[in-house]
């Protein structure tokens, strides 16, 4: 007889989708062929759109479905496919980092010129140096971070079930694919005007009372008396959005967008009231006289600088309470120092690492070559070396924060430019206490806030990589490789796209705005000259504080909500509504365990059918606007350029309304509550193998 004690079932052994005795092709030269390729394009394509928009798309389902395509075609495996989109989006990371802060060098004039001669090989060697730590700094803890089930990770569960689907027969396939043309044609309809996308929302706060009050010099405006106008955003009518807060769940979709409440419904509307006209003196030159641009500039240049102080706090917080993971794993890499070859060869194929031999010691090569690049940069000797050290520390502290809200939130919501304006922060100050000033000072401030961001950019999507890979089986230490070769020609090719759009525009043109890189550049020229808003940080810090205290769950998530703009954390929250609302009537109809199952599974699959194409058509929708936006005198070339413009011109409707948007947003409600319903099944029947794993 069985005493009590074991009776009670240990932790759940996590079943990857390829059980790890089998063995088939998976690093393969197709493979990494396809995936760098991918690299290159989806990677350019993103550049374009963060320097003109501010934002990047993911690149994990336009290279999921294109690997998938190309490779079943070539007769090819399911571990291949995930190598060759595993080496396909990193490009997409890189882009993402390189664009918050490559620019900023020309911006600031810490560099005088862009053209390849002076810039190329100083931009590759950021960007190298970063994303090869990157790489490594994630790979010491890979193992605690994926196998941590507080993570959902969003983005990584769609792109496992793109895969999967492809496996399993049409049934899956039918909700993954049919929803990608869905979240397509919503995002395009969109585009072309039939709704509006967005919507701001203003409303009145203070007295009725009105009088003339003289606005910077355009004259005498009619403003209220005792307060003035707050601006809010109606949630996004996006596919994608509303498909994360589905996976993500209300729980952590309602923490992120307290954050945006927070920040919108009483710090922005609380300074108008108080201050009024007087904001202007806090407010760039060319804010808008009007409340609303008043407003948006409030939450720009007030509300973000203490989002970013509370992001300093819930990273700490995040770290202190993954402290005996990190140290687990960290001290599992070091073990891993004595173990040899044989013991290696032993391990099952799920479980093997690169050796921490060869972590470790790339980390000390470029340490290394990190100290001859800060030193050529900045021409300073002993602050170079210390930037270097700061850099190692705060990279890979950054690095694991990076990958933990990736966990949460995914790539493409990842705040990278927050955790590095947090990195901006630390390296100023430390220049600044070193005595520093002047172009060398802020070109050094930029070089470690140039690695830290493409570190960090790098180690979240690679996380989100390895994860897909842990759901599908794949072997880890051919994930790194690809990885890290896939990095190096990113690299090697990234700069050619940015110094294309600057000779065609200019960073911070009207045309290519870079607006990260802008805001880098002015606060590293303010910090190192002494011009820099530190009471907002540090009514940030104390908030961050306020929240720990108060035992909110994630502070850093709602920091987060604060940073990111109002409408894509209120789209999320109404997907994450959406999810609970398919789960409280599959629970009145009384459905059973099994039955539960089948209706999650369909959710996820309609949920990452839905983000899947709106980013697929989103970076097609880019490369037809930087087509259009081409100059070239060959003749077939200005017939596409003419095609391209006179596509993304096109308009249904002259002035789209919200309204429209909203229906299309309960047809998409319908679509992620009654669809997942009715995949219910058989009482009788098995419950299939969960996809949120």
């Amino acid at each position: 007889m069985s005493s009590p004690a074991s009776d009670v079932p240990g932790p759940k052994k996590h079943v990857p989708f390829v059980p790890e005795t089998m063995h088939m092709k998976e690093f393969t030269l197709r493979a990494m062929l396809l995936g760098l390729v991918l690299t290159v394009v989806l990677g350019a394509a993103n550049a374009y759109l963060g320097l003109r928009a501010g934002i990047t798309i993911a690149a994990t389902y336009p290279a999921a479905v294109i690997a998938m395509a190309v490779l079943r075609a070539w007769k090819g495996t399911l571990l291949e496919e995930n190598i060759a989109r595993t080496a396909g989006t990193i490009g997409e990371g890189l882009a993402a980092g390189a664009i918050f802060t490559i620019p900023a060098f020309v911006i600031s004039k810490a560099w005088p010129s862009f053209r390849p001669a002076d810039a190329y090989w100083k931009s590759t060697a950021l960007m190298m140096v970063g994303s090869i730590l990157g790489v490594l700094f994630i790979s010491l803890v890979r193992r605690v971070m994926v196998e941590d089930p507080e993570l959902p990770f969003p983005e990584s569960v769609a792109a496992a079930e793109i895969h999967k689907a492809g496996r399993r027969g049409a049934q899956a396939a039918k909700y993954l694919f049919w929803n990608i043309g869905v979240g397509g044609v919503v995002y395009l309809l969109g585009r072309f005007g039939l709704f509006a996308a967005d919507k701001d929302i203003h409303f009145t706060v203070g007295s009725l009372g009105r009088s003339q009050v003289r606005l910077g010099t355009t004259g005498s405006t009619n403003i209220l008396a005792a307060g003035g106008t707050s601006t809010f955003a109606a949630p996004s009518v996006s596919p994608a959005y509303l498909g994360v807060g589905y996976i993500i769940g209300l729980r952590l979709a309602s923490i992120q967008f307290a954050g945006g409440v927070l920040a919108w419904g009483l710090l922005v509307p609380m300074l108008i009231f108080f201050l009024g006209p007087q904001l202007k003196h806090y407010l760039p030159a060319d804010t808008p006289d009007d409340w609303a641009g008043m407003a948006i500039a409030v939450w720009r240049f007030v509300v973000r600088p203490i989002a970013v102080g509370g992001m300093l706090v819930g990273a700490a917080w995040t770290l202190f309470k993954m402290g005996k993971s990190l140290t687990a794993g960290i001290g599992k890499a070091l073990g891993d120092l004595r173990q040899t070859a044989a013991q290696r060869a032993q391990l099952s194929r799920t479980e093997q690492y690169m050796s921490s031999k060869v972590v470790f010691s790339l980390i000390a090569l470029m340490f290394i070559l990190m100290c001859f690049l800060y030193v050529h940069i900045s021409g300073l000797l002993w602050p170079a070396i210390l930037a270097a050290v700061v850099m190692l520390v705060v990279g890979f502290f950054f690095a694991t924060v990076s990958g933990s809200l990736v966990g949460f939130i995914g790539s493409s919501n990842n705040p990278v430019s927050g955790l590095t304006l947090s990195t901006l922060l630390i390296a100023a100050l430390l220049m600044v206490s070193l005595g520093v000033s002047g172009t060398p000072g802020v070109a050094t401030v930029l070089g470690v806030a140039a690695v830290v961001c493409v570190s960090s950019s790098v180690a979240g999507e690679l996380l989100q990589d390895f994860k897909v890979g842990y759901i599908l089986g794949g072997t880890p230490r051919r994930i790194q490789i690809a990885e890290l070769i896939a990095v190096v020609v990113a690299s090697l090719v990234m700069y050619w796209p940015l110094y294309l759009l600057n000779t065609a525009f200019g960073f911070g043109s009207r045309q290519l705005s870079a607006p990260q890189a802008g805001l880098m550049a002015t606060l590293a020229i303010g910090i190192v000259g002494g011009d820099m808003p530190w009471p907002l940080v540090v009514v940030g810090i104390f908030f961050g504080i306020g929240m720990i205290m108060m035992q909110v769950r994630s502070p850093m998530l709602v920091a987060v909500g604060m940073y990111l703009p109002f409408e894509t954390t209120f789209a999320i929250f109404i997907g994450g509504v959406f999810r609970s609302l398919g789960d409280w009537l599959a629970k009145r109809r009384g459905l059973n365990q099994a039955q539960m199952a089948r209706v999650e599974n369909a959710g996820v699959l309609t949920s990452s059918g839905l983000i899947a194409g709106e980013s697929i058509f989103g970076l097609l929708w880019a490369a037809l606007i930087a087509t259009g936006l081409a100059t070239s005198q060959h003749h077939t070339l200005q017939v596409i350029e003419g095609w391209a413009r006179h596509i993304t011109a096109s308009q249904i409707f002259e002035h789209p309304t919200y309204f429209a948007g909203i229906i299309v947003m309960a047809l998409l409600a319908i679509l992620m509550i009654w669809l997942p319903l009715t995949s219910a099944g058989d009482p009788n029947e098995p419950a299939p193998p969960t996809a949120m794993m």
